[in-house]
């Protein structure tokens, strides 16, 4: 069988991410989020049949959005990705629909972009395929811009993929628009559901994702000022923030354990110290120190920072060995316990190190507990 034309970024042991783009542009429609999203996501984007590099032959006259959700999980079942985050755009939003509602378990989570649960109705996508299918693209791409940006903003790569589908694939997409409506069975979705409009979109207005918002149980929906239909290229950053959020389950957890850990006051100073600089940092010691590692079960909380203590000692990180004494306290670990670790670290780390060690430690635990110096 032929796939669909796609692009695969990030680790292949991430998790998986597949990214849907709309009518008319190919997965171009991604470039300014999909390396980012790649930073901790597999991501896969794709193109729609006859667009991008997508072979015209995989749809015809009478094509549904199934249709095309069955060219996606076939992609991605030759990629080996048997569960997966979704997002797209327009008709690649309308795919992500699909495939919640008939296709739940292979979904973690939805996100639905400037999209709907119907398009308006059949009549203007019919007329749309029967002018695609009489004269071809090019004057449909003339006013591409007024239809997917607001006044003023253009992405040529963009209006070029528009005139370069193929007019009978772009018709056969249309027809699978004209067929579309799922308003019925939005309270049947069960995946975690993000719905992103796009406040000066023409073709899908904001009202329509409120829509699915209110009918999908525990949705979330964000309004990004200033886009219009093609969100992710014309405000790239807003819909990287929202999605990051969405789906970025780890960094969720990795907070909550950071913060239980560590304490609150320590992790707000943090935050408050935080610039777009040191921003990624942060958010990787969120899912990547707290998110994976302080939540895998085969240790315990105590141990973790029995080991932790004995790593700083190691290297010499007294300033954050201090944190690290706090937050042993707060896993439980009594001052004598700790004492013991450090006590352990002159053995292998060497006396100078646990002498540094027991100073450090010996302030914590007076300011903490009044444990005498």
């Amino acid at each position: 069988m032929t796939l669909l034309n796609h692009c695969a970024e990030g680790p292949t042991s991430a998790s998986p991410l597949l990214l849907g783009s709309s009518l008319g542009t190919s997965y171009a429609l991604w470039d300014k989020v999909a390396p980012e999203l790649s930073i901790t996501h597999r991501v896969v984007r794709w193109d729609l049949p006859g667009h991008g590099g997508s072979a015209p032959g995989l749809v015809g006259p009478g094509t549904t959005v199934g249709d095309l959700a069955g060219l996606v999980l076939a992609l991605a079942d030759s990629l080996g990705i048997e569960r997966f985050g979704y997002a797209g755009v327009s008709l690649g939003g309308a795919v992500g629909l699909h495939l919640a509602v008939h296709h739940p378990e292979r979904l973690s989570s939805l996100a639905v972009i400037c999209s709907s649960a119907h398009f308006g109705g059949a009549k203007p996508w019919e007329e749309r395929a029967a002018l695609v299918r009489r004269e071809g693209l090019a004057g449909l791409a003339e006013n591409a811009d007024a239809r997917w940006f607001t006044s003023g903003f253009t992405v040529p790569e963009l209006v070029q993929a528009h005139r370069d589908a193929d007019p009978d694939a772009y018709a056969a997409c249309c027809d699978a628009l004209a067929a579309f409506d799922l308003r019925n069975r939005l309270t049947g979705i069960a995946v975690p559901t993000l719905l992103i409009a796009g406040r000066e979109d023409p073709a899908t207005p904001p009202a329509h994702l409120r829509e699915i918002a209110d009918a999908v149980p525990g949705a979330t929906l964000v309004e990004i000022p200033g886009a219009s239909h093609l969100a992710p290229a014309q405000r790239p950053e807003a819909v990287l923030t929202a999605l990051r959020a969405h789906f970025g389950g780890l960094a969720g957890r990795g907070m909550e354990v950071r913060r239980e850990v560590l304490g609150d006051a320590h992790v707000d100073r943090a935050q408050a110290r935080q610039t777009p600089f040191t921003a990624r940092f942060q958010d990787f010691i969120s899912r990547y120190a707290w998110g994976e590692i302080w939540t895998d079960p085969t240790l315990t909380r105590r141990e973790r920072s029995m080991i932790t203590l004995t790593a700083l000692v190691a290297h010499g990180h007294y300033d954050e060995l201090a944190v690290h004494v706090r937050a042993a306290r707060r896993n439980g670990l009594t001052p004598e316990e700790i004492g013991a670790v450090l006590l352990q670290t002159a053995v292998y780390c060497g006396v100078p190190a646990a002498n540094s060690a027991f100073a450090t430690a010996r302030r914590v635990l007076a300011e903490e507990d009044g444990t005498p110096g």
